[in-house]
């Protein structure tokens, strides 16, 4: 049986952003946890990685922009297809990765 542990992250985790740093600092801190247990976890049947979706209309987005055009930011559905295929098997070799929906699907 094949395991996953599946983090969600941002852009701003790597690329700070001034007044966001808080949360970048948290998701700074979610890619080095979800590298050091993809590290620890590397003999195991457990593959761990993270999905930074890019923009995303969640209900913080909203709070945060306000007067953003919510049509010009992606639907959460959007980028789905990433994690269903980092959870599924073709994903079986894929540990201790950072996977970016904006870079690699648009």
């Amino acid at each position: 049986a094949d395991a996953r542990i599946l983090f969600t992250t941002d852009r701003v985790g790597r690329d700070g952003k001034a007044f966001w740093g808080a949360y970048g600092a948290s998701k700074c801190a979610i890619d080095g946890l979800a590298k050091t247990l993809a590290a620890e976890l590397e003999n195991s049947h457990i593959r761990v990685n993270t999905i930074d979706p890019g923009p995303t209309l969640t209900a913080l987005r909203k709070r945060a922009f306000p007067g953003e055009d919510n049509a010009s930011v992606q639907p959460p559905e959007t980028p789905m297809p990433l994690y269903l295929w980092a959870m599924g098997p073709d994903s079986r070799t894929t540990n201790g990765q950072r996977l970016t929906w904006v870079d690699d699907h648009q």
